[in-house]
């Protein structure tokens, strides 16, 4: 039977490939994919992530290959992600794995969802696989295991983390929200954050403890990206690593029985 996948993504701006490449890697693989968000609506690109003229400003690299735009743009603009589920609709019991899904957005309506949580400690309390990519990883960080002195779920883990010398912090950082598709019913947040609400890398060293590790690396490129399986989770450090954040959850999922 094919492999059932929970993939998660913001009401307030994903990443474009974040969600793209994931979710297109397990359809290939012929699993069935369920999309949720926070609100039930579609999930809508940051506009920088689908413009392939765009430069991140601290890396000082073009982002957004002209191809993977175009292909979010698709996926926007047609049918696939047209109706997700609300969080609170779904039962993770249905499901084989969950994978979370970044984006700047992520950070403020997954990161410390209840909702969201609660199917996370499901799938990983039946040992089911939990997958976060880049600014969604802060949402494992968040998880606390009651039955662990309310340490972080990934307390003792290997984990990814974006780079703390990537961030968006310092003056002239200010980030606004602004989405691929906004519609007046799904136009996200006109909020206006001093950069990232967070460093995630710092989050991250804290939550795994003294006998888990943060792997953060800064030269992780697409010839070069970096995911990190370990059980349950999988994790990958940003847009970079996109395809073999999706490539990782394909290959675990068929590796298990």
């Amino acid at each position: 039977m094919a492999k059932k996948v929970l993939i998660i993504a913001t009401n307030y701006g994903s990443w474009g490939e974040e969600l793209q490449a994931p979710w297109d890697a397990c359809k290939k693989a012929g699993f069935e994919v369920t999309l949720a968000t926070p609100q039930g609506k579609k999930p809508l690109p940051f506009q920088i992530s689908v413009d392939p003229d765009f430069v991140d400003g601290v890396q000082n690299i073009k982002t957004n290959p002209k191809e993977v735009c175009d292909r979010c743009k698709e996926l926007v603009d047609g049918e696939e992600w047209a109706h997700p589920l609300k969080f609170s609709e779904v039962n993770m019991a249905d499901y084989d794995a969950i994978a979370l899904t970044g984006g700047p957005g992520a950070m403020l309506d997954m990161c410390n969802c209840w909702e969201l949580h609660k199917l996370i400690m499901d799938a990983y309390k039946s040992g089911k696989i939990v997958a976060a990519l880049c600014y969604a990883v802060s949402t494992l960080v968040f998880l606390r295991d009651p039955e662990n002195d309310y340490k972080s779920i990934v307390y003792g883990k290997k984990i990814c983390a974006h780079p703390r010398a990537w961030d968006f912090y310092g003056p002239g950082m200010a980030m606004s929200y602004e989405l691929y598709g906004a519609t007046p019913d799904n136009c996200g947040t006109n909020v206006i954050t001093p950069g990232f609400l967070w460093p995630i890398e710092d989050l991250v060293r804290d939550a795994v403890g003294p006998n888990g590790a943060c792997i953060a690396r800064i030269n992780a490129s697409r010839e070069d990206p970096q995911v990190y399986y370990d059980h349950p989770f999988i994790t990958g450090t940003s847009v970079e690593s996109s395809i073999a954040y999706g490539d990782m959850i394909v290959k675990v999922l068929n590796s298990l029985k």
